[in-house]
């Protein structure tokens, strides 16, 4: 009997009536000792397969099937929990402990003090270079207001967010770049946690009821944000608490990616990891005009704050670069295009044995030079 069998799997995203579905038809038979890989680009779907046929979605999507059994056990009609027992969610760190892999990525936040506390593992740790954030796409009603802007990020508890969520492993973000990119603006502050004014600020905008909106959760685990279904789950909350009603939706991941830089959202959990060190890979990229049909999921295209990143680029003076980009971020903070939410910890959980491993600023893993002793 093979210890994994599908039969006709498929995953679907958004509402039953209307389903848009991610994996469809998908047949397979592991046996004990196989390996199975899945290949594609990035935003092809790979994590949401590879989650479907562990039957171990939950929450990010609906799993429709004629078997998925693993090892003679259905996983289509026992508990969430039952099935993270005989799967395993947290299979890394039990390789790790049976020595059958010396190294692994993205642990989850509440294992982390356990990799510490194991006398075979080494965790290392290191300010990640990311961001993760609420993007409000602009070209919406009632967006396009900086009132109403204004009032979403003040009703958000960051504070809570960044214990539920990140659990120790993360800072509270006030820029849109992490604090060791080069001319981060260290004088910048966010707007108060403060419902009764967030509430004024909707009033004065024309909504003193409130509205409805739609608030997009990633289906995936990234490095900036390790949990977006209970992020978004709280952010609605807060949002309930000032008369906005926000729909959670979500999207296979490629999915996701390609029709919110289409518009379709209102709003979303988004982030970025730096690329290559350089200012405009943060504020250009994720804000600037060129980028609107790209990752600019605010749709925002400001001239004032255009204008400076143009310059920025234009110029290999270092010094007057910086002023132009601590320029472009007060802009951005008074703008409101998006909510700062955390940047996260990177921590990378290793056997003891692992030697010359380094933690790559850009997300990359480079085990050049690595070695196990």
């Amino acid at each position: 009997m093979s210890l994994l069998q599908i039969k006709n799997l498929s995953v679907e995203f958004g509402s039953e009536k209307n389903p848009f579905r991610a994996v469809e038809g998908l047949e397979l038979s592991v046996n004990q000792g196989e390996i199975v890989g899945i290949v594609g680009e990035s935003g092809s779907g790979k994590s949401v397969t590879m989650m479907a046929m562990m039957g171990l979605l939950e929450g990010q999507g609906r799993i429709v099937a004629d078997e998925l059994s693993f090892d003679g056990k259905d996983l289509l009609t026992i508990s969430a929990r039952g099935r993270r027992k005989i799967v395993g969610k947290d299979i890394s760190m039990q390789k790790l402990k049976a020595g059958e892999c010396q190294i692994t990525t993205y642990p989850r936040p509440t294992d982390i003090a356990a990799m510490k506390a194991d006398p075979k593992m080494k965790v290392i740790s290191q300010a990640g270079f990311n961001l993760g954030y609420l993007a409000y796409n602009v070209k919406h009603k009632p967006l396009d207001k900086l009132e109403v802007r204004e009032a979403l990020d003040m009703a958000i508890n960051k504070k809570a967010i960044l214990q539920a969520v990140y659990q120790g492993a993360g800072q509270a973000a006030t820029n849109p770049m992490p604090p060791t990119q080069w001319s981060y603006n260290k004088n910048l502050k966010d707007a108060p946690y403060d419902t009764a004014k967030a509430k004024a600020l909707l009033a004065k905008a024309g909504y003193p009821n409130g509205f409805d909106i739609t608030l997009w959760a990633m289906p995936v685990q990234r490095p900036y944000n390790p949990n977006a279904k209970l992020m978004a789950e709280m952010i609605q909350s807060d949002w309930a608490k000032i008369g906005v009603k926000a729909k959670i939706t979500s999207y296979e991941w490629g999915e996701y990616l390609k029709r919110a830089k289409a518009g379709e959202h209102d709003s979303m959990l988004i982030g970025w990891t730096g690329d290559n060190g350089d200012p405009d890979n943060w504020l250009g990229v994720l804000f600037g005009c060129d980028a609107m049909n790209g990752n600019n999921f605010s749709k925002f295209c400001y001239k004032p704050f255009e204008d400076l990143i143009q310059k920025g680029k234009s110029t290999a003076n270092v010094a007057e670069r910086t002023k132009l980009y601590m320029k472009a971020q007060e802009i951005v903070k008074q703008q409101v295009p998006l909510t700062t939410i955390a940047h996260s910890t990177v921590n990378q959980p290793m056997l003891k044995s692992v030697q010359g491993f380094k933690v790559s600023p850009f997300g990359l893993n480079s085990f050049y030079g690595v070695s196990v002793k």
